[in-house]
C-alpha cells in the first residue's frame, strides 16, 4: 500500500476455484470448472485507498427447479473504500457522515501495509447468484417416478372393514 498514489496501481489477480470452494464451504455453492479473474485498480486518497475493478468468476450452483447443478456466470463491478486502521479521520463535531465505519457495506479496513479483500469478493459472487438459477430455461423440474406398481394393497384384515365404508 506504501507503493500507490492518487494515480493508482491496476492489478489482475486469480480467483482459484479451490479458494471458491473453501469461501463458500457453508452454503450450497461450488467453483466451476475454471478459475476467476478479479481486475482491479487501487489509487490513494489520504491514507485511504480507492478500490474500483471487476470479479469474473463460474460458479456451481443447485437448480431452482430439479436440484441438479447449475452453471452461474458471475460478471460484478465492485468498488470500495479501504481505509486504513490506526489512523486519526478528520471528523468535526457532530458532523456524522465525514467518518466511515469500516462495518459499512463498501468500506474496508486494512492494516496500512497490505489490504484483504476476501470478504468483499466472497460477498460480490453471492450477489451475483441469481435469485432462481436454473441449469436449463426448459428445465422441467423434479418429477415423480412413475413405475407400474400396482395400488395399495389392503391387509387382509382390514377387509371386513371396507366393506362396511362401502355403500
Amino acid at each position: 500500500m506504501h507503493d500507490l498514489d492518487a494515480a493508482g496501481r491496476q492489478f489482475r489477480l486469480p480467483v482459484r476455484a479451490a479458494w471458491i470452494r473453501g469461501a463458500m464451504e457453508a452454503i450450497a455453492v461450488g467453483p466451476g470448472l475454471d478459475d476467476g479473474q478479479l481486475e482491479l485498480r487501487l489509487s490513494k486518497s489520504g491514507a485511504d485507498v480507492v478500490v474500483r475493478g471487476t470479479l469474473q468468476a463460474e460458479l456451481t450452483v443447485p437448480c431452482a427447479r430439479c436440484l441438479q447443478p447449475a452453471r452461474v456466470v458471475v460478471r460484478e463491478e465492485l468498488s470500495a473504500l479501504a481505509l486504513a486502521t490506526g489512523t486519526p479521520r478528520g471528523k468535526n463535531a457532530g458532523d456524522e457522515d465525514d467518518d466511515a465505519d469500516p462495518d459499512d457495506a463498501d468500506t474496508l479496513a486494512y492494516d496500512g501495509d497490505s489490504l484483504v479483500l476476501d470478504d468483499l469478493v466472497r460477498d460480490e459472487l453471492l450477489l451475483g447468484i441469481p435469485m432462481i438459477p436454473l441449469c436449463s430455461e426448459d428445465c422441467p423440474g423434479i418429477r415423480p417416478q412413475t413405475e407400474d406398481v400396482p395400488g395399495p394393497t389392503v391387509d387382509p384384515r382390514m377387509r371386513p372393514l371396507m366393506s362396511l365404508k362401502k355403500p
